[in-house]
């Protein structure tokens, strides 16, 4: 669906944040973006969708260039911001000036995943809390069924429960015509929801895999002491030591997620060149 093709770009002539970059996302895949704060993470979305403009190489969404903002394209991409504005108009009013735009947007849904998120049916937007104004836009956006849903940072002010509820609403507004990329630095709250991982680190992506297939490559475990061991990579904790290892016997083991991108982020040798070689034989 999505296509990156020797993608680069900088704010400033003669400071790329990113150079010669090449990533392809597919349908049927909830997509988490990690990266350290200032990587470039709301940067990447914002060339995926056509709101940044590279200065060389493309991205293109099903064929068609995203930087033309096509009206066909966007009938069928939504994008929540990091930085929401609402205007001072009620929900149906909201709906009544937007959803045209979106030709497949169901009001049903929409109600219904307000239901969910306990915003009150009939809301004015300006008048809700932080949070409860990104739990609407949130509705909104999953309600317009686009093929491509673009979140950055959706979680910020949202509480624990809430998180719970957006994991949950998230995974089961997925279908196998949908990509939904999630751009987070908060890790844990994309814990149990997506099925891919894509981290940005150094000005490249670094990581591009299914959740699946990094544990068939990785063991991740808790010891209480690594004696004996090949440890790729390890944290001390209240319970021992948090370790990621080879995966030789095939175990199955779950990503720990934090633990993973904290061993990227520190430049782990070891495990920054199995990484390296999975990405090859995965190009060829």
């Amino acid at each position: 669906m999505i296509h990156i093709d020797n993608l680069s770009f900088g704010y400033k002539k003669g400071h790329l944040l990113f150079q010669n970059l090449n990533l392809s996302l597919s349908r049927g895949h909830i997509y988490g973006l990690l990266g350290k704060n200032g990587a470039g993470k709301s940067t990447l979305l914002k060339n995926i969708i056509g709101l940044a403009y590279p200065t060389a190489g493309t991205c293109t969404i099903d064929g068609a260039n995203a930087a033309k903002r096509l009206p066909e394209v966007l009938a069928n991409l939504y994008f929540i911001p990091e930085e929401i504005y609402v205007p001072s108009t009620t929900t149906a009013k909201f709906v009544a000036n937007t959803a045209l735009f979106y030709p497949k947007f169901d009001e049903e849904q929409f109600h219904a995943y307000l239901a969910e998120f306990d915003v009150p049916r009939e809301s004015v937007l300006d008048k809700l809390s932080f949070g409860q104004q990104k739990k609407v836009m949130i509705a909104f956006g999953l309600a317009t069924n686009t093929d491509l849903l673009v979140m950055d940072e959706p979680t910020n002010g949202l509480d624990i429960p809430s998180k719970v509820q957006f994991r949950k609403i998230i995974a089961s507004a997925l279908t196998e015509e949908r990509c939904v990329i999630i751009s987070t630095h908060q890790v844990r709250d994309l814990d149990s929801l997506i099925d891919s991982l894509v981290v940005v680190h150094n000005r490249e992506i670094v990581v591009n895999q299914e959740m699946d297939r990094i544990a068939e490559k990785l063991v991740f475990a808790t010891l209480p002491s690594t004696d004996g061991y090949e440890v790729l990579y390890e944290e001390e904790s209240f319970r021992g030591k948090n370790v990621i290892m080879p995966n030789h016997e095939g175990v199955y083991s779950r990503v720990d997620m934090e633990l993973f991108f904290n061993a990227i982020i520190s430049e782990n040798q070891p495990l920054l060149q199995l990484l390296q070689q999975e990405q090859y034989e995965n190009a060829i």
